[in-house]
């Protein structure tokens, strides 16, 4: 087994985007929509204009792992002084190749584009699996993300 990482291109989109679903739906999305439309435009859309950027962990020609980083800006804050954040999602290992480390060496990659790219923090909705991940890199909770659904 040889793993090697690699940024997306348009090539894999296709299989990153079910990935991404397979994810959603391991976390427990009701799924009421086809969502494939609306990630593709997404996607193609953010990674032409460098907002979004992903590394995948490749087993040969296999995907085994994801990740993404979507980067915006926000009116700069103390915390942020200019207001770029990146945004983390993702965050996807192959059941097979768990506890490996690849999930780690992924967030690495990514968290190193939102620091090329300028962001000042980097933000992520955990799943119950990802927290210790996170927490063991470094990132810290912030007990008061609220979020109103419209």
């Amino acid at each position: 087994m040889e793993i090697h990482y690699k940024k997306l291109t348009e090539k894999e989109l296709d299989t990153f985007i079910r990935m991404r679903i397979q994810q959603l739906r391991e976390e427990g999305a009701k799924e009421d929509i086809d969502l494939v439309p609306a990630l593709k435009d997404y996607y193609e859309r953010h990674m032409s204009d460098g907002t979004f950027v992903s590394w995948l962990a490749m087993d040969g020609e296999k995907i085994i792992g994801t990740s993404g980083m979507s980067f915006v800006e926000k009116p700069p804050y103390f915390g942020c002084p200019n207001g770029r954040i990146g945004l983390l999602s993702s965050m996807f290992t192959d059941p097979v190749y768990r506890r490996q480390g690849i999930a780690k060496e992924l967030l690495s990659l990514v968290v190193e584009e939102a620091k090329n790219y300028g962001c000042g923090t980097v933000q992520i909705t955990a799943s119950d699996m990802g927290v210790l991940l996170y927490a063991d890199f470094g990132f810290v909770k912030n007990g008061n993300f609220m979020q109103y659904k419209l």
